[in-house]
């Protein structure tokens, strides 16, 4: 009898042993975090820096830019994008998010939706967003970036 349960701890030590702890969940600071790259962002718009608008993004080959029916892939060619669209400060306007929701699909991901509004430039215009963000070496960027422009009115109408 002794030896079933010497084996019957050993199983038990062994299964406990074995259990892969709770992931890290998301926390109100990883929302706080997120939300802050959307602020630096748009601080960085209204002061007319693309550069500085731009180190919200991940760096590389792997960023995903969606927007106007077209799908851009990469860090270089998205700064590329904005670089030609909004060449002088004039052009960038001010930039507003509202109706912000950030939600945490894990320890180290978040999704955003939210609107946009560009006022005071040739291109204003809003509309709706979605981001995926990722934390890399303690810094949260957005991996994924898919924007819609609110329909114009036709003209008449």
């Amino acid at each position: 009898m002794r030896r079933c349960a010497r084996w019957a701890l050993a199983g038990a030590v062994l299964v406990g042993a074995c259990r892969t702890p709770a992931p890290p969940a998301f926390t109100e600071a990883d929302a706080a975090a997120v939300e802050a790259v959307l602020i630096a962002q748009r601080d960085a718009w209204n002061a007319g820096n693309i550069d500085a608008f731009m180190e919200g993004y991940v760096r590389g080959p792997e960023l995903v830019f969606t927007s106007g029916a077209a799908v851009r892939r990469g860090y270089d060619e998205a700064l590329a994008r904005y670089r030609a669209k909004y060449v002088e400060h004039g052009k960038m306007g001010h930039l507003e998010f509202t109706e912000l929701e950030v939600t945490g699909l894990g320890a180290d991901s978040a999704l955003v939706m939210g609107r946009w509004a560009v006022t005071e430039s040739d291109q204003s215009g809003d509309g709706i967003f979605t981001l995926v963000l990722v934390r890399r070496s303690e810094r949260w960027a957005i991996l994924h970036d898919h924007a819609s422009a609110t329909p114009s009115a036709p003209p008449g109408s």
